[in-house]
């Protein structure tokens, strides 16, 4: 993908917590878990992995940055999970891991902070993971609609050959997702995949595709913890996010490019920086993507009028 020539200024905080929130969205929810076509959770990462061979120094100078603000600020939970997703990012699961833990241990009650942990530690294993599974229930105990934990949830339940179990969860999750949400697309194709591939009936038990904004729907705004850990953030430090967040979503949409959520995060993130020629780009690898499928390239076409992306010529 092309860098946009409409680039502006730096970032500012409030612009850096809006793509991240962009990006990260789908993780309230994990994601991909069939796109290996096996059932297997090698790219059972909402983040998505970047793969070995890619250049990572972007990610790597923000975490550099952030181990060296938690040695001074060891009790910072939220500086803890931004690190925990950092090294989620570049497929470092168990420091991600422990990332995650330590969060845990600062701010015990948080539903947020045991689902991601949990999430770390199944998506570096192909079995159950009897540590992660603890950490997803004790997410459900303070917050049961806690949607990362329930979807895990049923993940270890198709592990362990439960299948309709697991299609069950997912379908109560789709029931609960909020209208619009950035992962409703993808747990639908995995109810669908699962559903094939076990050959278990589903007919009538899904909800309709929900009405809601395509593009901006159920995307959380930044917290006042996410705003003031990306504003002590060194400028640098805060280009080096912005650019490791977007492109690492974009390496990963041209390793996995049927991923039609994740394009419209990235059309979204591209508006927001202003690179209006990558937004365009992004929309048009998407449609090319998915090429004689009229649901999906109506929704890609619906969520760009709603961003604004320009047509090219």
């Amino acid at each position: 993908m092309t860098a946009s020539s409409s680039t502006g200024s730096r970032p500012q905080t409030a612009t850096i917590a809006l793509v991240a929130a962009g990006i990260i969205a789908a993780a309230s929810a994990g994601v991909a878990i069939y796109r290996s076509g096996d059932g297997a959770p090698k790219e059972a990462s909402p983040h998505g992995n970047v793969r070995p061979d890619e250049p990572v120094a972007d990610v790597q100078t923000m975490i550099a940055g952030l181990e060296a603000r938690l040695r001074e600020d060891p009790d910072n939970a939220e500086g803890w999970r931004m690190l925990g997703w950092s090294y989620f990012e570049i497929g470092d699961l168990m420091r991600s891991a422990s990332a995650y833990r330590r969060a845990a241990e600062i701010e015990p009650d948080k539903a947020e902070n045991w689902s991601s942990l949990g999430e770390a530690l199944q998506t570096a294993s192909t079995q159950v993971s009897p540590e992660a599974a603890a950490a997803f229930r004790r997410a459900l105990a303070i917050d049961p609609a806690d949607p990362r934990a329930r979807y895990f949830i049923a993940v270890q339940k198709d592990l362990q050959g439960q299948h309709a179990a697991a299609i069950d969860d997912w379908i109560a999750l789709l029931k609960d997702t909020p209208a619009g949400a950035p992962w409703e697309v993808d747990l639908r194709r995995t109810i669908q995949l699962a559903a094939e591939k076990q050959d278990i009936d589903i007919a009538g038990r899904m909800p309709p595709p929900s009405g809601g904004s395509t593009a901006t729907a159920a995307i959380p705004g930044p917290t006042p913890e996410q705003m003031a850990a990306a504003s002590s953030i060194p400028p640098s430090q805060q280009d080096a996010m912005v650019e490791g967040m977007v492109e690492g979503l974009a390496r990963r949409l041209e390793a996995n490019p049927r991923d039609a959520a994740g394009w419209i995060r990235l059309m979204r993130s591209r508006m927001v920086l202003g690179e209006t020629d990558a937004a365009s780009d992004a929309l048009r690898s998407a449609l090319a993507a998915f090429e004689g499928d009229a649901a999906t390239t109506a929704q890609l076409n619906r969520a760009a009028d709603e961003l604004g992306v320009p047509r090219g010529g």
